[in-house]
């Protein structure tokens, strides 16, 4: 429409004429000016600097990351196997059943793992430390690797007024140790592995958050819960934190397969992203008002189909499905 619009009647006719509006965004995908060359020489140190970005995608952000716990099995696994008539088995019974029963772990972790996940504000990824000998012969010393190791890692979490997140690994601890027979259970029966993500976008894809990093720690525990600290001289949001024991760490990417995308090294290149999905060659051919009447009523459409009701209109079958990420 335009912006100012007059007429006049001569005759039989109509004769009008108007002011448009800017139609320098009509059709952002062909505007010539995303074929022009941006820079100067890309060998130089700016214009490699500029492909690395590019490259890249932009930088990793401190607040794109996501962590993913899960309760281990607890239970008090292998100590009803005794014979009911030996000397083992009163203290046996009463070991299996003073530890939280693999039941209630899982109904914890279905009711509270989502919340614990969203309300933790801060943590680290693992480090590694490779640990040398020095071998001497003839000369200076070599240094040899002789073993690994990594420290513990501590997570914060804001916590609702039920302390529910306290809870949650409260309960992942007494997997390990009973506060009525004062015994510890099995290895296996207390530990589980936590998952760290960290998240970016990609150009050729649709969503926001996708996992561009990720690591997996392996037998971890939460073997420091943090106290609880109140002042009136600070109402601020509750916090805690925990501090994770882990035997070991393996980065998806590289100890297992996964599908990664990079961005592309060439910093000239400008990558522009289609919102009109597998409709965009047709919308494209339309008058500019059409097109975006066309792309009010395919949205709705998208979000109305029950699969679009659940994902927000971001998939619509058999157009635009995009595989996740295999981990």
């Amino acid at each position: 429409m335009a912006i100012l619009r007059g007429g006049v009647r001569i005759g039989g006719f109509d004769i009008r004429l108007g002011l448009p509006r800017d139609r320098s965004l009509d059709d952002v995908e062909n505007d010539p000016r995303f074929r022009q060359k941006a820079g100067g020489n890309p060998e130089t140190t700016m214009g490699r600097v500029q492909s690395y970005i590019n490259e890249a995608e932009g930088f990793a952000r401190k607040a794109r990351f996501y962590v993913e716990f899960n309760l281990p099995k607890a239970g008090g696994a292998g100590l009803t196997n005794i014979d009911p008539g030996s000397e083992l088995s009163d203290g046996a019974n009463e070991l299996a059943t003073t530890f939280k029963s693999s039941a209630e772990m899982i109904s914890v972790q279905k009711a509270n793992a989502r919340r614990v996940q969203a309300f933790c504000s801060a943590i680290s990824m693992p480090e590694r430390t490779i640990e040398m000998k020095e071998v001497k012969h003839h000369g200076p010393a070599y240094k040899i690797a002789t073993d690994y190791k990594s420290a513990d890692i501590t997570a914060t979490f804001y916590a609702d007024k039920f302390l529910r997140e306290r809870s949650y690994f409260e309960l992942w601890q007494k997997a390990a140790f009973s506060n009525q027979s004062h015994n510890f259970n099995f290895y296996d029966n207390y530990v589980s592995d936590v998952n760290i993500f960290q998240l970016g976008q990609f150009a050729s894809r649709n969503e926001r958050d996708d996992v561009t990093y990720a690591v997996k720690l392996f037998d971890c525990f939460p073997k420091t819960i943090s106290a609880v600290e109140y002042s009136y001289d600070n109402n601020a949001v509750q916090t805690f934190q925990v501090t994770f024991g882990f035997r070991y760490w393996i980065n998806y990417f590289l100890d297992r397969s996964g599908n990664i995308e990079l961005g592309q090294p060439n910093f000239r290149d400008v990558t522009v992203k289609s919102s009109f999905g597998a409709f965009g060659g047709l919308l494209n051919k339309l008058p500019p008002e059409l097109r975006r009447a066309g792309v009010d009523v395919l949205q709705g459409l998208k979000r109305r189909i029950p699969i679009g009701g659940i994902t927000g209109g971001r998939v619509f079958p058999p157009f635009g499905n995009f595989p996740p990420l295999n981990l």
